[in-house]
C-alpha cells in the first residue's frame, strides 16, 4: 500500500510544475521563439527542467503504486512518454530539441494537467479504489 499523503504531495508538485510550464510557454508562438533570444533559451531550459521533474515524480508514483494509479486508472495518458521525456532530457540536456518541447507544450500538457487535477481531486475525496 502506498502513502496517500505523499502521493498527494507529489501530484501537487507536478501540478505546480505544469503551471510553471504554462506560464513560461505563454509567449512562445513557435519553436524558433525558444532559440532567437536569451530569454527564449531561458524559457526552454526552465521548461525542460520542469519536464524532468515531472517525469521523475511520475516514475516514483508508478513504482510506489505498483502501476495501479497511472496506466490502470488513466489509460488515455501516454505515461511512458511522460516518464521517458524526463530521461531523454536529463541525458541529452545539451541537445534539447526546441520543436519537440514546443510540441509537448502545445499538445500534451492540457490533457496531463487535467488528469493530474482529477487524481488530486480523487485523493482528496478518498476515492482511490
Amino acid at each position: 500500500m502506498y502513502d496517500e499523503a505523499l502521493l498527494l504531495e507529489k501530484l501537487e508538485q507536478i501540478n505546480d510544475a505544469l503551471a510553471k510550464i504554462k506560464r513560461r510557454f505563454a509567449n512562445i508562438d513557435s519553436p524558433d521563439d525558444f532559440l532567437d533570444s536569451d530569454q527564449g533559451i531561458d524559457m526552454l531550459d526552465g521548461i525542460a527542467m520542469m519536464l524532468i521533474a515531472i517525469g521523475e515524480n511520475f516514475k516514483k508514483i508508478d513504482k510506489d503504486t505498483e502501476g495501479k494509479m497511472l496506466a490502470q486508472r488513466y489509460p488515455d495518458v501516454h505515461w511512458s512518454g511522460i516518464k521517458g521525456v524526463g530521461d531523454i532530457l536529463s541525458h541529452q540536456y545539451f541537445n534539447i530539441d526546441a520543436e519537440e518541447i514546443f510540441s509537448i507544450c502545445t499538445d500534451d500538457l492540457t490533457p496531463l494537467r487535467n488528469a493530474v487535477r482529477e487524481m488530486i481531486k480523487e485523493l482528496k475525496n478518498g476515492d482511490t479504489s
